[in-house]
């Protein structure tokens, strides 16, 4: 994970209703660099790196493979800002990977066979790779981070408690990875199951305390299925850097407007559960195993088809799921001011469908790959 410009414990000091102060949101996001003709992962970073802008080059940075690069967001309070951001940083650095001969996917995993780019030349990648071999032999897996900004560890640890059941519904609305070698491979986040072979990759489990948080890390640690805090990739965590709550189940989304979206939608579920622990209201204690089920269920089926509905464990359809999480967050959408936007962004979610169906839908009418791949190339710029 990249450092994030800013002050992500800045908070609004304005009185606001309920008495909990405005939250900071901030997206990191990571993209593939494929082949402009091919589509197939190019290792390409460092020649990226070397077109930056030099303004920008504090929030781009490296990830894990050569193919892969990864922009951090300001953290702000309005939605505009990190829009803006975005928007910035994606079409700079896709100006930067076009002058290097590549191009910017935001996608989660590569479409298009080809041979694995090498691993960054790093000792903690090293380590990594050591320890644990090249668990994900592909182009390389990218995700999408939204850190909101809590006032304490002991807080950010019930606010894990009370989003836990909720990340299988925002999984399914980033599904973008339904393409890997290829071809089909009947997911829609084939990301997400790549993603678990690691041994620390898992639903947060259910907290008693920050001290039970950081005593679950020293044991991880001692077993030996992470190096450091940094490898604890629970779907939400304390950053390890900052005063922050980050949620990182979701693929990188396909354009701006869908990131925005998750992110609203997140800093609002963290609110909502704030607001929760203000008035007393206890966390849904969701079991492990069915957890686990609805999470698979969001990376096979993502927002067109089906999810676990974890009230009663029955399967419903995945959007009157993510219409039940937001009126569940509706309060603290309008607080924030972001329940008109949230709105248009979800009419436009359901016209256009997830970042998979529409992967599938140019597919079904080219089949081609390569046409896969141009198309989410214009939706990355925006």
């Amino acid at each position: 994970m990249m450092a994030m410009t800013g002050s992500v414990a800045e908070r609004d000091r304005g009185a606001t209703p309920g008495g909990t102060d405005l939250l900071t949101v901030g997206v990191e996001e990571e993209f593939l660099l494929v082949d402009p003709h091919t589509g197939t992962a190019v290792p390409a970073v460092d020649l990226v790196l070397e077109q930056v802008p030099a303004e920008l080059r504090g929030q781009v940075e490296r990830e894990f493979q050569t193919s892969q690069i990864e922009i951090g967001s300001p953290p702000g309070l309005e939605l505009a800002s990190i829009r803006h951001s975005l928007g910035v940083l994606r079409a700079e650095l896709a100006d930067a990977a076009e002058r290097a001969g590549v191009r910017l996917l935001a996608i989660g995993t590569g479409p298009v066979d080809g041979p694995v780019p090498p691993v960054v030349d790093k000792p903690r990648f090293d380590r990594m790779i050591e320890r644990f071999r090249l668990l994900v032999p592909g182009p390389g897996n990218n995700g999408m981070h939204v850190h909101v900004g809590v006032p304490d560890p002991e807080i950010g640890v019930q606010v894990l408690n009370h989003v836990r059941p909720w990340l299988p519904i925002l999984q399914a609305v980033t599904a973008n990875s339904p393409f890997a070698r290829g071809e089909d491979t009947g997911y829609a986040s084939w990301r997400s199951v790549e993603w678990e072979r690691w041994p620390s990759v898992a639903p947060t489990p259910y907290l008693d305390s920050h001290e039970h948080y950081g005593r679950l890390i020293r044991q991880l640690i001692a077993s030996g299925v992470m190096l450091d805090e940094g490898m604890l990739y629970w779907y939400a965590r304390l950053s390890a850097k900052y005063p922050t709550v980050e949620i990182r189940i979701g693929d990188v989304c396909p354009s701006v407007d869908d990131s925005v979206l998750v992110a609203a939608l997140v800093r609002a579920l963290v609110a909502t559960a704030m607001t929760d622990l203000d008035e007393g209201r206890p966390a849904v204690n969701t079991d492990h195993h069915l957890l686990v089920a609805a999470h698979w269920r969001a990376a096979h089926d993502g927002l067109e088809g089906e999810g676990v509905d974890l009230t009663d464990g029955e399967l419903r359809p995945a959007w009157e799921l993510l219409d039940r999480l937001v009126d569940r967050v509706r309060p603290e959408l309008t607080r924030h001011g972001d329940l008109d936007q949230v709105t248009d962004l979800l009419s436009g979610l359901r016209r256009h469908g997830s970042g998979a169906a529409r992967q599938r839908a140019v597919f079904a009418r080219t089949g081609r790959l390569v046409d896969v791949v141009t198309d989410v190339a214009r939706q990355t710029r925006g």
